[in-house]
């Protein structure tokens, strides 16, 4: 990690029950920042938009100072924004670190179609993304580390990925499926409370879990996730990715290099995990 982002972790003044949500991007940070604020506050009346609520600790082009302020002033249970590695954040015991995943080739489509949405908003055209997904996404998987210490995008989630499977049996580490939120949003949501230690009063489920739907982040994008100035409708933002959207793309031999590529890095019951469908 950078050495100035680095030092945002080493620096920030932890709170017995912190949640830090660690995900690569486009692999359901938001989803989970939505889940936690509804498990804290209790109500889909959230009192700030998500990025005031849990703003990116490490976000390379925030200030520390206002970051860092935003959180101190918050009174409630704070659930704090990564795309870091678990490798790369302190390693406390009162601390909760929920960390998602999710097909990697999915993950890149989700974000390819950001970026256009981004540039569309803005005027300005990355010439990289280029007019087909299918030949963007091949460039993504081939694309080789910058230098030893920068890995390719691929490479970077693969290896956020080790490094939290590797402590998947600690007991403030929990490992969640962008596909498990997908297939059983509600089973999914009373695991991480559990696991979070926060009681729900049961008549409080049906519209807690109701507003982590898609449809109701969508319909509510305006309020709880607003990009002034990034993306021309916020509702945009959450585009619900299909599963398998990224395989379907490529060609049968393309997928084998692809499998023979991430088989290079991690274990194969982690490459299960990480590659099932809901």
């Amino acid at each position: 990690m950078d050495g100035v982002l680095a030092d945002r972790w080493v620096s920030f003044p932890f709170r017995p029950g912190d949640i830090v949500i660690c995900a690569p991007g486009k692999c359901g940070t938001t989803w989970v920042q939505m889940i936690c604020a509804l498990l804290v506050f209790q109500t889909p009346d959230l009192p700030a938009p998500l990025n005031q609520l849990s703003p990116w600790l490490d976000d390379p082009t925030g200030i520390r100072h206002e970051v860092f302020e935003w959180y101190a002033a918050q009174r409630n249970r704070r659930f704090i924004k990564t795309h870091s590695s678990l490798a790369d954040v302190p390693a406390l015991p009162q601390v909760t670190y929920i960390v998602v995943g999710r097909n990697p080739l999915d993950a890149a489509v989700s974000s390819y179609h950001q970026q256009k949405r981004t540039d569309a908003a803005s005027g300005s055209a990355d010439r990289s993304l280029g007019d087909s997904a299918r030949a963007w996404l091949l460039d993504w998987i081939a694309e080789e580390p910058a230098s030893p210490t920068q890995p390719s995008p691929l490479g970077g989630i693969l290896q956020r990925i080790a490094d939290a499977w590797a402590r998947r049996d600690e007991p403030n580490v929990v490992l969640t499926h962008y596909e498990d939120l997908s297939a059983d949003l509600e089973g999914q949501m009373r695991l991480l409370a559990a696991r979070l230690g926060i009681t729900v009063a049961e008549e409080l489920w049906p519209g807690l879990v109701k507003a982590a739907t898609f449809g109701r982040m969508r319909a509510a994008a305006d309020r709880i996730e607003p990009f002034a100035g990034v993306l021309k409708d916020n509702a945009s933002f959450f585009r619900r990715g299909v599963s398998g959207s990224g395989a379907e793309l490529l060609t049968t031999a393309e997928l084998a290099d692809y499998h023979a590529r991430v088989a290079r890095v991690l274990e194969p019951d982690v490459l299960a995990w990480l590659h099932r469908s809901a």
